[in-house]
């Protein structure tokens, strides 16, 4: 498997400014070893324990991202290192971050997910919603807000894919008026982030043209 070289390929595809968040689920170190080796940094896990475990065996210059869904009470374990967590997706959850973040002395960034996909099993807050957590957020002082997340339609329809996220990044813009520190829109994975990147993403998840296809 050659990972140095795709690394090397999708980071000639994308502009300088776009963050390669290389996604190591299930991944054994080894291999995880071999995207460092060749420069990447930016790793992305979708369980919390899992991510624990490498972060406790692996170089401490990673920056872990948690880009899966995440329940309240895994929080505790990860806040002590995560350094953005992606799938922001309810206000119960902002707290407990905030809470977690406080006992450990920290701030931690977050991005809030945007549904934006026709499947409802994709998570996230509606735009209307949206309007409310912003509202709600100047209470949380141990999270920094840094953008917005989303996952297009799961669809060989690019016009869809694109339509999607057009409208994410107008929704990003729109507060990044109000919001200093608002600088990330995350989208696009494996299969859709140049269209990503062509919409507006300011940070990519890719695994699969990095590891190879899920065992």
């Amino acid at each position: 498997m050659k990972i140095k070289e795709n690394i090397n390929f999708i980071k000639s595809e994308i502009p300088k400014s776009v963050v390669l968040v290389a996604v190591s689920k299930t991944k054994p170190n080894e291999l995880i070893m071999e995207a460092y080796n060749s420069g990447q940094r930016v790793f992305g896990e979708n369980k919390v324990q899992e991510m624990v475990f490498k972060w406790e065996e692996l170089p401490k210059d990673i920056e872990w991202h948690m880009i899966g869904h995440v329940q309240r009470n895994k929080v505790k374990y990860m806040a002590p290192f995560v350094s953005l967590i992606h799938g922001v997706d309810s206000l119960k959850l902002l707290n407990e971050i905030n809470k977690q973040a406080k006992i450990n002395e920290r701030i931690i960034n977050c991005l809030l997910q945007v549904h934006i996909a026709k499947e409802d099993t994709k998570q996230g807050f509606d735009y209307i919603e949206l309007d409310s957590i912003f509202k709600k957020l100047q209470s949380l002082e141990n999270i920094a807000i840094k953008g917005l997340m989303g996952m297009a339609t799961f669809t060989n329809d690019t016009s869809l894919i694109n339509k999607e996220f057009k409208l994410l990044k107008s929704k990003f813009d729109y507060f990044k008026l109000n919001n200093t520190k608002f600088n990330v829109l995350s989208m696009g994975m494996s299969g859709d982030y140049k269209n990503a990147i062509n919409n507006g993403s300011t940070m990519i998840r890719v695994g699969s043209k990095i590891f190879g296809e899920r065992s």
